[in-house]
This record gives C-alpha cells, structure tokens and sequence, in this order.
C-alpha cells in the first residue's frame, strides 16, 4: 500500500464546482505531496468542457468520474439545486465502492466535498476517513448558510418578505429579496435540500474557503473568531483560480493587442447566463451609448434565462449576432467586438487593455478579476450572485451596480452612465484603485508565507497527523 496519505476530493456537478477543488487539489500536490483523487458526481455523459478540463489537469491528479445517475422520476422543471444534490446523493454507492478500492491501494486520510456534498459524509466515517467541505463561494455566503438552519425556525414567511435585512455577522446587512435563489421559495425541495446541507456542516472537521482577509475582513473575523463549538473551524484558502495559459491566438486577444491600455469593458455573463431579448437590446444600446471600448461576449437570448453554472454552455444554431439592434455592429465596429458564445477569460482580464468588467458576479468570475485587478460592473443573474453583488458594491467597494428598472429590466441610459462612470468617472478611479489594492493582497495571500498558504498547510498538518494514526 502507498503510504503516502491520499485525498479524495468530490465536487458537485458543474464547471465552477469542478475548476475551484481542481486548483485546490494542485496546491495540495505542489506543496504537501498528497495522492488525490477528484471523483466527480455526474447525471449524464460528461460533457466536451468538462473532458478537456480533466485532460489539462497535471498526470499526479487521479479523476474519475463516477456512473451516471438516473433522474427518470424527475420533472423538467425541478430545480437546479436540487438536481445537483441529487446527483451527489445518488452517487454515494459508487463512491462506497471507490473508497474500497483506494483503501487497498492507498492511504485514504481525508474526503473534501463542497456545499451541497455533505451526504458523502458518511461515506467517510465508514471508512476512518476525515470529512471536510471545499466552500467556493464568498464568506458572507457561508455565514448565511452557517445561519440558515435558525433563521429557518426564527421566521415562518418567505424572507423576501422580512420587514428587516438579514444581519450576518461582520456582513453589509442584505434584504431577503437578494438572497440566494434556492432559498426564495420556502416550498420548493430546492430550499429543503439546502437547509439539509447546511444542518450538517458542523459535521465537517473544518471548512475550507475559497477566500482571503484582506477580501472580506469582517465577515471572515467572525467566522474565524466566533466562539461557537458547533462550528467547524474555516480556513481561508484562496484566491483559487484557474492559472493563466498562453494565448491561443483567439480574434478577442489580437483585438485587444490594438487597444489602448485600461479602455475596454468586457462584458460576459459565464458559462450559462442569458438575457431576454429585450434585455440583450438594451444592453446594446447602453454599450453604444456610453461611447467607450467593450469586448461583449454574446449569446442568443431566451425568454427563460438559464439559472445555474451546472447548466451547459447555451448552444443553438441560431446566430446570437442575429438579436442585436439593427446597425448596432456597423456603428460600433471602430470601438467595440462583438463574440458569440465564449472568449479565454483569464487571458482577457489579465491583458492590459482591460479596464474594466461587466459581470454576472460568478465567485470564480470575481476572484479572477480580483487576481488580475479589474474594477466591476455588477449585474447578477442566479444562484447566489446577488448576495455577491451587493457584498461587491456595499461592502468591498469594487463594483458599480445598476438600478433594475419597475419593470426588471436595466435600461440603456443606466447601462450607458455606469459603464461610463466605470472607465472614466470619480467613482470608477475609486473602484478601481481598491481593485488594484486587492490584486496586491490576493498575489501575497498565496505566497510561501501568506496567509492561505499557512492555512492549506495547517489543514495539511492535520491529515498528516491522522494519516500516522
């Protein structure tokens, strides 16, 4: 048997799970020498994305992915949240029998899920092994979640309509309306099942961050300072992005290169987010009135936005140019480039012609704008990502949002002022400045010496003990 002490880490499905515990696990080989394992939860064929990102990974990371589940006796319109616990529930018996089979080969010490995989924890116990969750998301988000299960019996409404905001320790209060979208509907299994995650979080041996201090000091003080025995420690761990690879010659960055520094907008919405038509046209109009440089990664737009990451990539053989105000690429053609579908984010935020970003507020999408010190433009579509936005506009004070309209909607005029505001006004500098600042800490934070790295290897410290046991 290897001696040397194994890790399995089990993301949920989903890129943006997958990308963070992937980084997490080169950290993990790099500087303390564990084995590891990513076995990764599917409801279907693993898609091209996901296949190509396993490849990239280094030949010292083991990935697996486990059977696929069956969802036969679900219907269409369940919700996304609840098809990802699903998926990681279904999948415990394959992962019983992956655990059995690295127990004869290896030296299993610890299991680490993210957010919605603490049913695995009993896996874990079965076998001696230590439970510990990956958070990829933001502090705030962990705290609420930490406190959900009281809130949950404090209040029989629908916290969008508490008469006060929810007030989390060292967080800007935040209204129940901004909180995350599983949460919204109190009678939905998709708020059943993150009530249950969230009850056995104090089952972890600790908590793992994808965050750092100097990013969120108060809310991670309180997280790391509150007596509460009930609470597993948390250690901060990021800023855990996807490295920088080398230009793969793509139209956007030879674009880019022939621009002056720090003047455009990149404008995405992720890997799965969408506008209604009418929003599409609005935001058109808003980049072309506002006069500034933009690199807008489009898509075609539907009525039903999609609402979660673990969604694929939207594809359609309609042409999402094809939505775009009439004119709109003739006028803008000297200023702006238009691509449908995707663009290398990390290479675009960290090229230097970059000023700003335009953002549904992903934690990956953030994080990577932090790492590379790009200022933000706030515009939240799912999951948790309006909890992110006013975190990133009230409290961190990198961000500038737009006012949504009676009718749900961000007009052009708004759209046009604050992305003007952004790359040329008072308010952008100040955004920016901080931005910069952050990029600073985020750089030290993963140092030899700084603070995550300390806390990874206090983690590391941990299993190693254990594994000797």
């Amino acid at each position: 048997m290897e001696r040397t002490p194994h890790i399995v880490l089990l993301p949920a499905p989903g890129m943006g799970h997958l990308i963070p515990l992937a980084e997490l696990a080169k950290r993990l080989f790099l500087y303390h020498n564990f084995s590891i394992t990513l076995a990764i939860p599917t409801e279907a064929s693993p898609s091209k994305a996901q296949k190509d990102f396993i490849d990239s990974l280094p030949t010292t990371i083991n990935s697996m992915f486990l059977p696929s589940v069956n969802f036969d006796d679900l219907s269409e319109d369940v919700m996304v949240e609840t098809r990802i616990c699903l998926t990681v529930t279904r999948s415990l018996p394959s992962l019983r029998e992956t655990f059995k089979a690295l127990t004869t080969t290896t030296h299993l010490v610890a299991l680490v899920v993210d957010l919605f995989g603490t049913d695995a924890f009993d896996v874990a116990r079965e076998f001696n092994v230590l439970p510990y969750i990956f958070f990829p998301s933001n502090s705030m988000m962990l705290s609420f979640l930490l406190h959900l299960p009281k809130l949950d019996e404090l209040y029989s409404c629908e916290y969008k309509d508490m008469p006060e905001p929810v007030k989390l320790p060292g967080c800007v209060p935040i209204h129940g309306s901004d909180l995350l979208d599983p949460v919204q509907d109190r009678k939905n299994e998709a708020y059943s099942w993150i009530l249950h995650n969230s009850k056995r979080y104090h089952l972890a041996e600790g908590i793992l961050l994808n965050s750092f201090m100097a990013l969120e000091p108060g809310a991670i003080k309180a997280l790391t300072e509150e007596v509460d025995l009930s609470k597993p420690p948390v250690y901060m761990v990021g800023p855990l992005v996807q490295n920088l690879s080398s230009d793969d010659g793509s139209e956007c960055l030879r674009w880019l290169d022939d621009q002056p520094p720090e003047s455009v907008i990149f404008v995405s919405f992720g890997s799965a987010g969408v506008l209604s038509p009418e929003q599409l046209i609005e935001l058109a109009m808003g980049l072309e009135m506002s006069d500034q440089r933009f690199l807008w990664i489009a898509r075609k737009p539907t009525e039903k936005a999609a609402n979660s990451a673990f969604l694929s990539i939207h594809s359609s053989d309609e042409n999402p140019l094809a939505f775009l105000p009439e004119g709109f690429l003739e006028r803008t053609k000297e200023r702006g480039l238009v691509v449908q579908s995707w663009a290398p984010q990390i290479q675009v935020l960290s090229h230097g012609s970059t000023g700003g970003f335009l953002t549904h507020c992903g934690w990956n999408s953030t994080l990577e704008s932090v790492v590379h010190g790009v200022p933000l433009v706030a515009w939240p579509l799912y999951a948790e990502q309006k909890m992110n936005a006013v975190m990133l506009a009230e409290e961190i004070n990198v961000a500038l949002k737009p006012k949504v309209g009676e009718n749900g909607l961000i007009v052009r005029d708004e759209i046009a002022a604050v992305v003007k505001c952004l790359m040329e006004g008072e308010e952008g500098k100040r955004v920016s400045k901080k931005m910069k600042e952050l990029k600073d800490a985020a750089a030290k934070a993963l140092t030899e010496d700084g603070s995550s790295t300390q806390s990874l290897s206090e983690v590391a410290c941990k299993w190693k003990s254990h594994a000797t046991m």
